[in-house]
């Protein structure tokens, strides 16, 4: 583990957390919303490829709002009039009258204790107090990190609470395989989905899941982003793709939910899950966002954050387990990123 000279808004040092496996691929994390900072992947021609887009120094992150690479809870995605229905609870909003990414001092804001570590693993946790962003409920939260010789890394959740509370917990990394250069459009994407989720320019879902079948929103065989890209009126309304995919293979289980391929084909990435849902975003306000160098720009990285539909608490008919966790349960969910050279 290493300290930098930056300090979080806590005033204590960043620590930043850097794992290994047997083929020289390394992964970096701070403590500060959990985040992941890089991924660095050695190709057959004996480069190294930087796959995460991130910032010059982990003091940067405080200066963005694209949440790179953070743990984003208590609920990732947005919350309609930052109420919740079930219980009658207001909640905190940050994108009024709205809540996203649980508020605007939700997970990715916060210190992470450090409860242990290795060359390849490194796991956080977090305490909730009741009424924190609004939401009821004490809730404690694990993420555990463990990056394997085939170049996954493997991401579990877990949590519990002592009242019934919607949990949803993601990571919001932004990949650009083609060593964070130019256009992530130019990316090849398949997602194992038959059904989107059309929603208002807030981000809000207006109809219910809509069949990908002859729109844009189809990539149930592997196509280029930019393909389509701005083809439908619903991607127009949020200016490309920022929409939740109903997954086709739900379960307890890892299963592939996308693949993504790089410009040039010598990396891709394939993205499993036990979770139900699978956002796409692809980029389309990263304009200003501090980078290695200089800043990014619009397009630049293609998200897929793992979890359940946006304002699912709220919408308990959409076929999918429900998001609402209750005092006694455990939150386990697991999904796996591994990047694959050519």
């Amino acid at each position: 583990m290493l300290t930098h000279d930056a300090s979080g808004p806590d005033g204590m040092p960043l620590r930043v957390t850097v794992l290994r496996n047997a083929n020289g691929m390394d992964v970096t994390f701070m403590d500060l919303g959990a985040t992941w900072l890089s991924a660095r992947v050695p190709l057959s021609d004996g480069s190294v490829r930087e796959a995460l887009l991130g910032c010059a120094t982990p003091a940067d992150y405080l200066q963005q709002s694209a949440y790179l690479g953070a743990c984003v809870g208590r609920y990732a995605n947005r919350i309609a009039q930052s109420f919740l229905t079930r219980t009658q609870h207001s909640l905190t909003p940050n994108q009024p009258p709205h809540q996203l990414h649980g508020g605007p001092e939700g997970f990715s804001h916060r210190r992470w204790l450090i409860v242990s570590q290795s060359p390849t693993e490194v796991r956080y946790r977090l305490h909730s107090p009741d009424g924190d962003q609004g939401f009821p409920g004490n809730l404690t939260t694990d993420v555990h990190y463990q990056l394997t010789d085939d170049n996954a890394l493997i991401i579990t959740y877990q949590a519990e609470t002592d009242q019934p509370c919607p949990v949803a917990l993601t990571n919001h990394a932004y990949f650009n395989l083609d060593a964070c250069q130019g256009d992530a459009r130019q990316h090849r994407l398949k997602i194992e989905a038959d059904h989107y989720l059309p929603v208002t320019r807030e981000g809000i879902p207006e109809r219910g899941l809509h069949p990908v079948e002859g729109t844009g929103f189809d990539f149930r065989q592997p196509k280029t982003i930019a393909d389509d890209f701005l083809k439908d009126t619903d991607q127009q309304t949020v200016g490309g793709y920022d929409h939740g995919y109903l997954l086709s293979h739900q379960g307890n289980h890892l299963t592939e939910a996308a693949r993504l391929w790089s410009a040039d084909n010598q990396l891709s990435l394939s993205v499993a899950t036990s979770a139900p849902a699978l956002q796409f975003y692809s980029g389309n306000f990263l304009d200003g966002t501090p980078a290695r160098q200089g800043t990014w720009r619009n397009y630049q990285g293609i998200a897929l954050e793992t979890g359940f539909l946006p304002d699912s608490p709220n919408h308990p008919e959409w076929p999918q387990p429900d998001c609402w966790l209750q005092p006694g349960e455990k939150l386990h969910s697991v999904t796996r990123y591994q990047l694959i050279p050519a």
